[in-house]
């Protein structure tokens, strides 16, 4: 697997996470590491893609290496994967946390090593934040959020609802259960993931939901045709994240058969991200609508972030938002930020 090393850091960020040889901040290349939940996944190649860029673009300054848990890999192994990194001295990692909590208490070690820690994607539980300098990526509430309005304004009655979701511990998709719950219910909920709705305002979660893919793809398939199958009346299915259609094939061999129903507004198929693919099916008339982040942007911003701290920079403002693409059928050509 590669490895990425990532050396110097501003005099803001050695307060919080230690002297740093001086040395160190005179380097004429820097490797930087980004770390996603998993390999082989459509979603964080972009990310990927986002950090090439930004070293294309530094003139021989920074080494962009990707390294993460296998294709099927979890919070587990990305602890592992995490704790190589610190072991091996590197200068600063990027990470999206699969389990928040148990990075949280890896990242311990990174603190103390003064090693300095930016997120992305998902963010570290609220006690934990300290240990990171900043979160780099999307307001995930706002994915549910966004979700659910495109569900409202198909189902303004309210009905039966499926979520499904990334993995149990992981705090960005717990954080877009609780938009879309908190919208459907018309109320803010306390913490994430939001209280399960059962006659709230009209909306109901059936049987056996949330799902939780743990970021598999072939079960995100089986879980969206066997509910579907439960359920012949599902009013909505809201993955969180791209999952199901991440294997775009098996994907609208399940939909097809509900296109009718999708296309009517019958059944409200909405679903996290608008990778090309994803934006495909939907034109294809296989989803109700897609609410999209900007992988790529998160790669690229993190990069340069960690570079401009290594050079003596300030720290990237906390949160760093990145935006996002709320896209339906009807604006499936312009919805796409460029």
């Amino acid at each position: 697997m590669k490895k990425i090393l990532i050396m110097g850091v501003a005099a803001a960020v050695v307060a919080a996470f230690g002297s740093v040889d001086a040395q160190a901040q005179t380097k004429d290349k820097y490797t930087f590491a980004l770390v996603p939940k998993n390999m082989n996944n459509p979603f964080f190649d972009q990310a990927r893609d986002g950090c090439m860029k930004a070293q294309e673009e530094s003139n021989g300054k920074i080494e962009c290496m990707y390294i993460g848990p296998g294709e099927h890999g979890g919070g587990e192994e990305q602890v592992q994967v995490v704790n190589d990194l610190i072991a091996r001295k590197v200068d600063g990692i990027a990470v999206s946390p699969s389990n928040a909590a148990a990075m949280g208490r890896t990242l311990q070690a990174a603190k103390e090593a003064g090693i300095p820690v930016l997120t992305w994607d998902s963010d570290l539980l609220e006690k934990d934040k300290a240990l990171r300098v900043a979160y780099i990526g999307t307001y995930n509430y706002d994915i549910g959020t966004n979700i659910a309005k495109i569900v409202q304004g198909l189902k303004p009655e309210g009905g039966n609802i499926c979520i499904q979701s990334g993995g149990a511990a992981a705090s960005n998709h717990n954080e877009r259960m609780q938009g879309i719950r908190d919208t459907l219910a018309g109320k803010k909920s306390e913490s994430a993931p939001g209280e399960r709705l059962s006659g709230t305002n009209g909306w109901t979660e059936v049987e056996g939901c949330p799902l939780y893919t743990d970021d598999d793809f072939p079960k995100a398939v089986q879980q969206m045709e066997d509910i579907l199958a439960k359920f012949p009346d599902l009013d909505a299915f809201t993955p969180t994240g791209g999952f199901p259609q991440f294997i775009p094939q098996a994907y609208a061999n399940v939909a097809q058969k509900y296109k009718d129903r999708i296309q009517s507004g019958d059944l409200a198929m909405v679903v996290a991200d608008t990778l090309p693919v994803q934006m495909d099916l939907m034109k294809q008339g296989l989803s109700s609508g897609q609410v999209g982040q900007r992988p790529f942007q998160m790669g690229y911003e993190t990069m340069n972030a960690l570079l401009q701290m290594a050079e003596g920079g300030a720290p990237p403002k906390d949160p760093t938002y990145t935006g996002l693409d709320v896209c339906t059928p009807e604006t499936a050509d312009t919805c796409i930020a460029k």
